[in-house]
């Protein structure tokens, strides 16, 4: 079965022929343009899906795209994307059926990282477990029994909103002290760079001082393999945040299986130990059993085997 993944982002639109037993098969990137509007966006897309079906050796039984955004339950429509102007409510899978002729499901991007995960990566195998997404924000999907949780309205999943400090620092979120203003990669670096231009003896503190906006997570990974004292109490400081969100997530859903994606994620064991030490610290002991946090060993393919694999969902129905 050959299916059609689309992940759209805000400066690029990433396509894939994919397989349902090899995987991906041609990849292709478009630049989005969000400035120029929502008919160029459609039309980028459409682009998209047809470069990518013209390189298929069998029908194409589908595509699916994931997307930033309110998704409709019946994964049609999407409603006010972030970063793209004068797009507000818009029947996506109607307006690229019409233009391509395939049926088209669309999903939230990050949903859609757990479905990769689910038929091609570290998930595959596990009947649930909950995808946690490090990027520029923290995001997540549910996986229950081998299927996308979405909840009453489609919008299940949002697991960078959870509150860890109702205290705690804002992000663009209303719920303030939000996992996300913690782990979500701009507010990382600026609450690291609060620490480090403290301590000006840091390497760290030469590096950035001229620019410490060009600071990012990668960076404190680099430095924290190094040796790098503060950069390894930084990360562990996030894994340690990282836990505690993750108490609430198996609490409220008995799923003890942590798949964790992203950026950010890339600092491997020096957040994903101290999370796990965290939690086990905070969980009630029922819920030790089979607890575990491991990474996705997909990368950014991820979102793209996501999208693909979402026709799956119907197509064996």
């Amino acid at each position: 079965m050959t299916t059609i993944g689309i992940d759209l982002g805000g400066t690029s639109i990433k396509a894939a022929l994919v397989d349902r037993e090899d995987g991906i098969l041609h990849k292709f990137s478009f630049q989005t343009d969000a400035h120029r509007g929502v008919d160029h966006i459609i039309g980028r897309l459409s682009d998209a899906i047809l470069q990518a079906a013209a390189r298929s050796v069998e029908p194409v039984s589908g595509v699916g795209v994931g997307s930033p955004g309110v998704i409709s339950l019946d994964r049609t429509t999407v409603s006010d994307p972030p970063n793209f102007p004068g797009w507000t409510r818009v029947n996506l899978a109607a307006e690229l059926r019409e233009r391509t002729g395939y049926d088209v499901f669309v999903d939230n991007d990050a949903n859609l990282m757990a479905l990769g995960s689910l038929y091609f990566g570290t998930g595959k195998g596990f009947e649930n477990f909950i995808m946690v997404t490090l990027g520029t924000g923290v995001g997540g999907g549910i996986i229950h029994q081998n299927r996308l949780f979405r909840g009453a309205s489609g919008g299940a999943g949002e697991l960078g909103h959870v509150i860890i400090d109702y205290d705690g620092p804002r992000s663009l979120s209303p719920a303030q002290g939000g996992i996300e203003a913690y782990l979500g990669q701009r507010f990382l670096s600026q609450r690291a760079w609060e620490l480090i231009r403290a301590d000006k003896d840091n390497p760290l503190y030469e590096q950035f001082k001229t620019d410490p906006v060009s600071l990012e997570p990668r960076h404190l990974t680099d430095a924290a393999n190094q040796g790098n004292a503060l950069a390894i109490a930084i990360l562990q400081d996030a894994g340690h945040k990282l836990g505690i969100a993750i108490v609430n997530y198996v609490h409220t859903l008995d799923i003890r299986t942590i798949i964790v994606s992203g950026g950010v994620a890339n600092a491997g064991d020096w957040i994903l130990k101290p999370a796990k030490t965290m939690a086990l610290s905070r969980l009630i002991q029922a819920y030790h059993a089979d607890f575990d946090i491991l990474p996705e060993i997909l990368g950014n393919d991820a979102a793209l085997l996501g999208s693909a694999s979402l026709p799956y969902e119907y197509l064996s129905d």
